[in-house]
């Protein structure tokens, strides 16, 4: 397989049900989604959410890879904070593979010092229904006539 001859790694990224895949390769600063840029999200404010692994980190220390997400699964939300991680986990394991192991920890120190969600997966999930009620909690009213 070709693919895999060059130097990369394959991380991903969940939240709720989405889940994001994330290759990392050696290129020249690529970022692409489903084969669009990065820049292209919608919408606007979520386009933040997801750039933040490379603002935190500095545009340069991604000028030497592509990396490539596909994701599928859950809602806009769920999806951008699926991105995010699977970037910042695939640019650490980039660097743990191929650079040096202080350069990684350098850069995971960066990531957890802003926000522990970037490389830890949130586990919570949403609480199935129960009969007898609207929803995981509440139950319907009772009147007594």
């Amino acid at each position: 397989n070709v693919f895999f001859a060059m130097e990369s790694v394959q991380c991903f990224g969940r939240k709720k049900t989405s889940v994001a895949v994330a290759f990392a390769k050696r290129g020249r600063g690529l970022l692409k989604l489903n084969g669009v840029p990065l820049e292209l999200i919608q919408p606007e404010i979520l386009r933040h959410k997801v750039f933040e692994p490379v603002l935190l980190l500095g545009k340069e220390r991604f000028a030497g890879l592509d990396i490539r997400i596909r994701v599928n699964g859950g809602g806009h939300v769920s999806r951008a904070y699926a991105i995010r991680q699977a970037v910042a986990k695939a640019v650490v394991a980039f660097y743990q593979k191929f650079v040096d192991e202080q350069a990684k920890n350098e850069i995971k120190d960066l990531l957890i010092a802003y926000d522990r969600t970037l490389l830890v997966a949130d586990p919570r999930r949403k609480e199935s229904k129960k009969f007898g009620g609207r929803g995981a909690r509440a139950r319907f009213q009772k009147s007594y006539r």
